[in-house]
């Protein structure tokens, strides 16, 4: 039968189980099935029944049945001699040499192939394995304690809280915070009904501000108010738990996922509030839940002797963990909401539909925007302040001018000054006729310069300029002119001489005796 087994399986079997492995990992480790594992450890516990004779047993052929009783008998059969046990495994002799190739983490199809060329080996490769797996199965070793000094470490979690029992009759259930201080197993304990990011930092800045200061690190769940992507190496926390911790100069390390014993001590700390504090009870408000949490702590919790540092909790708190912790800072954590954001076509976020300009390489990606009753700050993946703007009613748009990219400013935007710092670069000539135009017509004259500045493009610069000298000798402001100057190439107007003396013109004493005789007539 395929599924007898031999007696160093059976042994193997019995060993690990009393070394506490469970049926499936013995099963996994010897590769066999979970059934067989069962039936032998039954047979064993109950010995009673007759055993199923091992594969492999020298006696197993020519082992004595039991004797039949004749029929009518009263006496009962005659039983078998003792099964003799099973012979040992072929690789019994090389076990050293099996041990050694073991230790220099060789696996057993090489120790096979090895065991052959090198002794002469004759037994199958799976004779090698069970023994390699024999050899292999060794107790575990126990989990390693670590205690923490004065004022280092906090551990975190949440537990299930007492129910409400609220005035219409319906119930709602509670979360309980707990956090417990590592050293002095000092505890504070708040009932919520969510487990959001703010509900958590609430909960953690109340535990500092009761416990008078803050332990340098601070172990918590992977629990998604707090940490965005579990990773044991290097997980990804909100960044608004981030800021906390680096306001409150606190270190954050969210533990290996589905791994509850890295923080064993407020794992227990969850129970005995749970089976202390609120087993049984039921509560009107969260507020009265919060006032009976906060009486337990200081009547039950801290008076109690802890079983592993034999100090009252108290007292050890007060006396040695309190003086270690870190400072509180001056102000609480600034309460403000945050998004993620992406940023439109148009360079803007929205938040609270109002909108605020980042800057243009943030174009199309996500941003972090955190907001408050008066400013509106974005940071960028890394956390990097990138804009921060005064905080506008709905429907308002925020521009800042560095956010506007150069080649999305109109001249009109820029102003005069600017664009008649544009001109002079086509030369003399062009700037006396551009700063006698603005004058001329005013405000209207800003569009006049930028097509000016666009003749650049389809004119060479002596031509616009000898364009705009003519155009200057003849006062003509208006760039249709100039246009057809460049389509013309008219001549400059020639400035005729003043004449003080030609036959046509009279003398100035001549027009003054011409006024006086006019005057004398009138008299």
């Amino acid at each position: 039968m395929s599924n007898l087994l031999t007696v160093a399986m059976i042994d193997t079997i019995l060993s690990l189980h009393q070394r506490g492995w469970s049926q499936r990992r013995i099963a996994r480790e010897l590769g066999i099935d979970r059934a067989t594992v069962a039936r032998y450890l039954h047979q064993h516990a109950n010995p009673a029944k007759p055993a199923i004779a091992p594969t492999g047993s020298a006696d197993q052929a020519d082992s004595p049945k039991p004797a039949i009783a004749p029929l009518g008998s009263t006496d009962p059969p005659a039983t078998a001699e003792p099964q003799a046990a099973g012979r040992r495994s072929d690789c019994e002799p090389w076990r050293a040499a099996i041990q050694a190739k073991l230790d220099l983490g060789l696996s057993a199809q090489r120790i096979y192939q090895d065991l052959t060329a090198e002794h002469g080996f004759t037994g199958s490769y799976y004779s090698v394995r069970r023994f390699v797996r024999h050899l292999e199965a060794t107790q575990e070793l126990p989990f390693r304690r670590l205690e923490c000094a004065a004022g280092e470490e906090a551990q975190v979690d949440f537990g299930t809280g007492a129910p409400l029992r609220l005035a219409d009759g319906s119930r709602r259930r509670t979360h309980v915070f707990r956090i417990v201080l590592s050293h002095s197993r000092k505890g504070y304990s708040e009932a919520v009904t969510r487990q959001t990011t703010d509900d958590f930092l609430r909960c953690l800045e109340n535990a500092w501000w009761y416990f008078g200061g803050v332990p340098q690190r601070l172990v918590l769940d992977n629990l998604r108010a707090a940490v965005s992507k579990a990773d044991w190496y290097d997980p990804d926390l909100n960044p608004k738990v981030r800021s906390f911790g680096a306001h409150y100069g606190v270190a954050l390390l969210p533990t290996r996922p589905y791994t509850p014993r890295h923080k064993g001590k407020v794992e227990r700390g969850i129970d005995y509030v749970q089976e202390n504090a609120l087993k049984g009870r039921h509560f009107a408000s969260l507020e009265e839940q919060n006032r009976f949490l906060l009486d337990w702590e200081r009547t039950v919790a801290d008076t109690r002797l802890h079983g592993t540092t034999r100090r009252q909790v108290g007292n050890h708190f007060s006396s040695v963990e309190r003086p270690a912790l870190q400072r509180l800072p001056v102000e609480r954590f600034p309460c403000f909401q945050e998004a993620r954001r992406t940023v439109h076509r148009d360079g803007h976020v929205e938040v609270e539909r109002a909108y605020y300009s980042v800057p243009p390489e943030y174009l199309a990606r996500r941003v972090w925007t955190r907001w408050d009753g008066r400013l509106v700050r974005i940071f960028n993946d890394r956390l990097e302040q990138i804009a921060v703007h005064v905080k506008h009613e709905p429907g308002r748009f925020s521009t800042q001018s560095q956010h506007i990219g150069g080649p999305k400013i109109s001249g009109v935007e820029r102003g005069a000054a600017w664009l008649l710092g544009q001109v002079r670069r086509l030369g003399p000539h062009s700037l006396r006729w551009a700063e006698a135009m603005i004058q001329a017509r005013g405000v209207e004259g800003v569009r006049v310069l930028q097509g000016l500045l666009n003749l650049a493009h389809r004119y060479p610069c002596d031509a616009i300029e000898r364009a705009c000298d003519v155009a200057l000798s003849y006062g003509a402001y208006r760039l249709r002119t100039i246009r057809n100057l460049l389509d013309r190439a008219a001549p400059r107007q020639e400035q005729l001489p003043f004449l003080d003396e030609h036959p046509v013109i009279r003398q100035l004493s001549e027009y003054g005796q011409f006024v006086h005789d006019a005057f004398a007539k009138e008299v």
